[in-house]
C-alpha cells in the first residue's frame, strides 16, 4: 500500500505536466479507438455474413443482370434449401446528400432467409399484400421521421422516373450489428413497371441469394450452380456471402490500410508523449533515487517506482480516453450514419486500447529506469536539476 501511495504522490508532484500528459494520452486513445472501430465496421458485413448463404451474380460484373428463369434451375440443384433474388435500385431521396441503400427483392423469401431482420407479423402481412409496400430500417425511419403508411418517393437513377412507395414495415435488427438503414421493396413492382414502359431489365435480377442445407456444401453447390450456366449468355459466379462482401471491401483496401497505419502512428505519438514526461521526471529525481540506494533500496525498488508511475499515468489517460470513446462514437454514428450505418465500440477495441496503453507505459519507462538504476550514488547526489 505504501508503494502505491508513493507512486500516486510522485505522479501528481507536477500537476500541470501530469494533467497534460493524461489529457494527451486520453485524446490519442480516443482517436485510436475510433479509428479501430472504423476498421471493424468496415469488415462488419464479413463478420456477420452467414456461412449458409451464397450469392450468385453475373460472372462478368455485378452491373450485368441475370435472367429470372435461372431461379427454378438453381432451386433444383442438390443442397439448395431456399432461394431469393434482388436488384440494386439506387434511388435518390430528396437529393444526393440523402443516400441510403435501397433495392428490390422478393419479400417473402428474402425475409425468411434473413432472420436477423425482425419485422412484426402484422407489418409482414401488410408488406406482402401491397405491391407498392416497402420496408425501412428503424434508424432510417427515425432519421426522416417516417411513419407506417407514409408515401415515400425515390428518384430513379438506374431506372429513371419518380417511384412512389408506401411504408408498410419498419424493421429492427436482431442485434446491434445489423444494418438498420436499408430500404427494400417488391421486385414485382419494379419488374411490372419496366415491362409496361418497355424498358430493359424486365424479368431480370441483379443477384440470387441462396440458402444451402449445410455450410460444408458451400463449395460443391457453388460449382454446381456455375456449371449449370456455363457457356450460357449470362454465365454466373457463385460465392459465399462472406466472399461476396469481401469483394466489395477489396475495392477500398488502400483506404483501410491507410486507416490502420494512422491508428498505429497514434500509438507512437502516445509513446513519445509519455516517454518525454518520464524522462523529465527521472532526470529531476536522480538525487532522490541516489538517496534511496544509500538507504538500502535496490534497483528493483527504483524500477518499480518509475514503471509504476509511467503505467499509472498512461492507464489513467487510457481510462479517460475509453470513457470518452462511447459518447464520441454516438456522435460519430449520428453524423456519418450514411456511410457507417452500424458504428459500435466492440470489446476487442477496448482490449486493444488497454493493451496498447500498457505497452506504451512500459516502454516509455525503460530508458529512464535504466538511467536511474545504472547511475552511481555519488554521481546521483552531485546531480542538480
Amino acid at each position: 500500500m505504501h508503494i502505491i501511495k508513493l507512486i500516486y504522490k510522485n505522479a501528481f508532484r507536477h500537476k500541470l505536466r501530469t494533467s497534460l500528459t493524461i489529457l494527451g494520452v486520453a485524446i490519442a486513445i480516443l482517436a485510436f479507438g475510433l479509428l479501430r472501430t472504423v476498421i471493424s465496421t468496415w469488415y462488419l458485413g464479413v463478420e456477420t455474413a452467414s456461412a449458409s448463404r451464397l450469392v450468385t451474380r453475373n460472372a462478368v460484373s455485378l452491373v450485368f443482370p441475370l435472367p429470372l428463369a435461372y431461379k427454378e434451375k438453381i432451386r433444383q440443384i442438390d443442397g439448395v434449401k431456399g432461394i431469393s433474388y434482388g436488384t440494386w435500385f439506387g434511388g435518390i431521396y430528396i437529393d444526393e446528400k440523402h443516400f441510403f441503400a435501397n433495392y428490390a427483392v422478393e419479400p417473402k423469401t428474402y425475409l425468411a432467409m434473413f432472420p436477423e431482420i425482425i419485422l412484426s407479423p402484422d407489418q409482414k402481412a401488410a408488406v406482402f399484400r401491397d405491391r407498392k409496400g416497402a420496408v425501412a430500417g428503424r434508424k432510417l425511419a427515425e432519421r426522416y421521421g417516417w411513419k407506417l403508411g407514409d408515401i415515400i418517393t425515390l428518384k430513379g437513377t438506374i431506372f429513371p422516373g419518380n417511384w412512389d412507395f408506401v411504408l408498410r414495415g419498419i424493421y429492427k435488427g436482431r442485434d446491434e450489428n445489423v444494418d438498420e438503414t436499408a430500404f427494400i421493396f417488391h421486385w414485382e413492382y419494379l419488374n411490372e413497371t419496366l415491362k409496361k414502359a418497355g424498358r430493359s431489365w424486365s424479368d431480370q435480377v441483379g443477384w440470387y441469394m441462396i440458402e444451402i442445407t449445410h455450410p460444408d456444401l458451400a463449395a460443391d453447390v457453388s460449382v454446381r450452380i456455375d456449371k449449370t450456366f456455363k457457356n450460357s449468355l449470362a454465365e454466373t459466379l457463385t460465392e459465399t456471402e462472406k466472399a461476396f462482401t469481401l469483394s466489395f471491401i477489396s475495392m477500398t483496401e488502400a483506404i483501410v490500410i491507410a486507416i490502420q497505419l494512422v491508428s498505429f502512428v497514434i500509438i507512437f505519438i502516445i509513446l513519445a508523449v509519455v516517454a518525454n514526461t518520464m524522462a523529465m521526471t527521472a532526470r529531476e529525481r536522480i538525487g532522490e533515487y541516489a538517496i534511496l540506494k544509500t538507504l538500502g533500496f535496490g534497483g528493483f525498488h527504483v524500477s518499480g517506482l518509475i514503471f509504476g508511475e509511467s503505467i499509472f499515468i498512461t492507464m489513467l489517460g487510457a481510462s479517460l480516453g475509453i470513457l470518452l470513446t462511447f459518447p464520441a462514437a454516438k456522435i460519430f454514428s449520428k453524423e456519418l450514419s450514411t456511410y457507417f450505418p452500424v458504428f459500435n465500440i466492440e470489446r476487442e477495441t477496448i482490449i486493444m486500447d488497454i493493451v496498447a496503453s500498457f505497452f506504451v507505459g512500459f516502454v516509455a519507462a525503460l530508458f529512464p529506469t535504466w538511467t536511474a538504476v545504472k547511475i552511481r550514488i555519488a554521481d546521483g547526489l552531485r546531480r542538480i536539476g
